[in-house]
């Protein structure tokens, strides 16, 4: 019995790997002797180094950055030296998890610490950067990011311009004769689920400005500051990316890394798959289990369990998912290669207690799908009889 345990993280209660341990440890209460392969997942956003780093024995780095707000913070990141990979969670540099609610500000806040996370993996010699660009305190078009990577940007003064997104409505000039000429010589891949335009109703300001403490009217007036800005890109690059899918992601570091980088998007659960070596670990297994913490409808948007299922639809083997809950429009996963999703609290809890007692209740619920599917199969072999 080969089973593949390939789950993403619980938000606020374990990581993927501690998520992949604790079902592996239920199943081996009911398996002893089965072939257990963890492979810890991530969709691109929080825990996608961790996931990463464990899959192919990469090593954690840390790196002293400016965080959004302008203070010094702490980054980790990962590298993979065989292949000059680097691994960069713009969260960690620039995610809103390192601004307090009461202070979240959408229009001075900044991308500068991202791109001194680039730079930090130029100079290992990187030659592939993957940037998962989920969980983003900003709204700067990606310009404070590109401003550490040497582009300069000027007002009609011609002095440089402060970090912010409303900032850039004051743009006269975009320089790029001081860019990283390093950059050229890496490939760039945009782990994210996001397909928003730069700007407009659909776009960076208007959908993810609020949540970062933007009020109405700095929606609007971020909304003109990111076209004037995408505006002065058009006049020195060669192709005006703004409103192809994806650029309004991260507050449009999309953007940046379009028109800057010539990054490529992809889905973050296929770049980690591929990463972690998903699919060869797959083929020829006799089960997959995945999970996360909320599974329902969202999850066919690129989360997960709808990545690692659609692998496994491609050999054949049947998905159990494991979740915290099981939200609104779960079913509509069945359709999509899942078999059966089963939710972790055993009788009715807080989401604190549910969070705090996560391991036990995986181990309990991944012992009780071993035990359904042991009895499945002796069903299966009785009818083929």
């Amino acid at each position: 019995m080969k089973i593949i345990i390939a789950p993403d993280s619980f938000k606020d209660s374990l990581s993927a790997e501690g998520v992949a341990r604790a079902i592996a440890e239920g199943l081996a209460q009911v398996w002893p002797d089965a072939q257990l392969i963890q492979c810890p997942m991530a969709d691109g956003g929080e825990g996608t180094v961790d996931s990463v780093l464990a899959a192919c024995n990469g090593e954690l780095r840390r790196q002293t950055v400016r965080g959004p707000l302008g203070g010094t913070v702490q980054a980790r990141w990962g590298w993979l030296a065989d292949s000059h990979t680097a691994i960069i969670e713009m969260a960690e540099a620039s995610g809103l998890q390192l601004v307090p609610p009461g202070q979240r500000d959408a229009c001075s806040s900044s991308t500068f610490g991202t791109g001194e996370l680039i730079r930090a993996a130029l100079d290992l010699g990187a030659r592939r950067i993957i940037l998962a660009i989920g969980g983003s305190a900003t709204n700067d078009g990606g310009a404070g990011a590109m401003q550490a990577l040497g582009v300069q940007l000027f007002d009609t003064q011609g002095q440089p311009l402060p970090p912010g997104g409303l900032a850039l409505s004051r743009l006269a000039r975009v320089d790029l004769e001081q860019l990283d000429s390093r950059l050229a010589q890496v490939r760039f891949e945009i782990a994210a689920d996001v397909n928003n335009p730069l700007c407009g109703p659909h776009g960076a300001s208007a959908i993810f400005g609020p949540q970062k403490g933007a009020n109405p009217e700095q929606v609007q007036q971020l909304d003109a500051a990111l076209r004037h800005f995408a505006d002065h890109c058009a006049q020195v690059l060669p192709k005006d990316v703004r409103d192809e899918p994806g650029s309004g992601a991260a507050g449009g570091l999309g953007f940046a890394a379009k028109a800057f980088l010539g990054a490529q998007f992809r889905a973050g659960v296929e770049v980690v798959a591929e990463l972690v070596g998903l699919d060869a670990a797959v083929r020829g297994a006799d089960l997959v289990i995945t999970g996360e913490g909320r599974f329902d409808a969202q999850t066919l948007r690129g989360k997960t369990p709808f990545g690692v299922a659609r692998i496994a639809q491609t050999h054949n083997v049947p998905v159990i998912v494991i979740a915290g809950t099981l939200g609104d429009g779960y079913e509509q996963m069945y359709a999509h290669g899942v078999d059966a999703a089963f939710a972790l609290p055993s009788g009715p809890m807080s989401l604190e207690q549910a969070c705090s007692e996560a391991p036990r209740l995986l181990r309990e619920r991944a012992a009780d799908t071993a035990r359904l599917w042991r009895c499945a199969l002796s069903v299966a072999a009785q009818l083929r009889y």
